[in-house]
């Protein structure tokens, strides 16, 4: 919706300028600005890897691909974190996790077969760009969220929050000037924005730092898993899509694959003498 008026990078740019005025009277309310202050350059780096590229990549891909792909795509992200974790970190994964990211990856994939695709009128080489940039973007999630953890390690997750989103906010401000629509967009693309800024990346973002510190980047990305399921849930309850046993079916297979991927399931052991 606001992608569709404001264009890619005037989205991106308002989407994390908006999370930025919404965090930064908190962070002065919880007295950490100093702590910004002290780790600002990493911080705002970890905001251009973070959010300002994987934002500016998902709103240029739905203007060519529904949002259902998109979501498909994004659920990638624990694969291309598993994969960043161990070439950088040498943190080979176990074989319940390998097996529970097949798992919810395979879930993924049956729930977008008949749901997902692309939109009207796309053709040419913009779907190829489209699912370009959405690998782009994962690509990024999994090395932001394993460099979360190394760089900024111990830091609270408001002001990892606060200065990811001022970083990306800088980052995309002349972009986003140089390619403001010359049509002002309505009062419907403002609200989409809103909420956007607000609700999915302020306080989300708040809750994700929190996930990394507390649980590693591992168990945090691998909530992208779920994120098809709620897709398909807005579907049926503000477009009226329908919903069959066919999702519902998916739905707990993503379920399952997420929770042998997190620890919270674990495969049998062979117990030797």
């Amino acid at each position: 919706m606001g992608a569709s008026e404001f264009g890619p990078l005037p989205a991106a740019a308002l989407r994390t300028a908006i999370a930025t005025l919404f965090l930064l009277p908190l962070l002065g309310w919880r007295g950490q600005l100093g702590v910004l202050r002290a780790h600002w350059r990493r911080v705002l780096l970890l905001g251009l890897l973070n959010s300002a590229l994987p934002f500016a990549c998902f709103a240029f891909a739905v203007l060519s691909i529904t949002t259902g792909l998109s979501a498909i795509l994004n659920a990638t992200v624990p694969l291309f974190g598993a994969l960043v974790a161990w070439l950088w970190l040498g943190d080979r994964p176990a074989a319940s996790r390998v097996l529970g990211l097949a798992i919810g990856f395979a879930g993924v994939a049956l729930l977008a077969w008949d749901s997902a695709g692309l939109k009207p009128g796309a053709g040419g080489l913009a779907p190829a760009w489209a699912l370009g940039a959405c690998l782009v973007a994962t690509l990024c999630y999994g090395f932001s969220a394993n460099a979360t953890k190394v760089w900024l390690d111990g830091l609270p997750p408001l002001v990892t929050a606060t200065g990811s989103q001022l970083g990306a906010t800088l980052g995309l401000a002349l972009p986003a000037l140089w390619l403001w629509p010359a049509q002002a967009p309505g009062a419907r693309a403002w609200a989409a924005m809103a909420a956007l800024g607000v609700l999915c990346t302020g306080v989300a973002y708040i809750l994700y730092f929190r996930l990394i510190e507390k649980a590693g980047p591992a168990k945090a990305l691998a909530a992208t898993f779920v994120i098809p399921v709620f897709a398909v849930g807005y579907g049926v309850l503000l477009l009226g899509e329908p919903l069959t046993l066919r999702m519902l079916g998916c739905g707990a297979i993503i379920v399952a694959g997420t929770a042998l991927s997190t620890g919270l399931l674990r495969l049998p052991t062979r117990r030797t003498a």
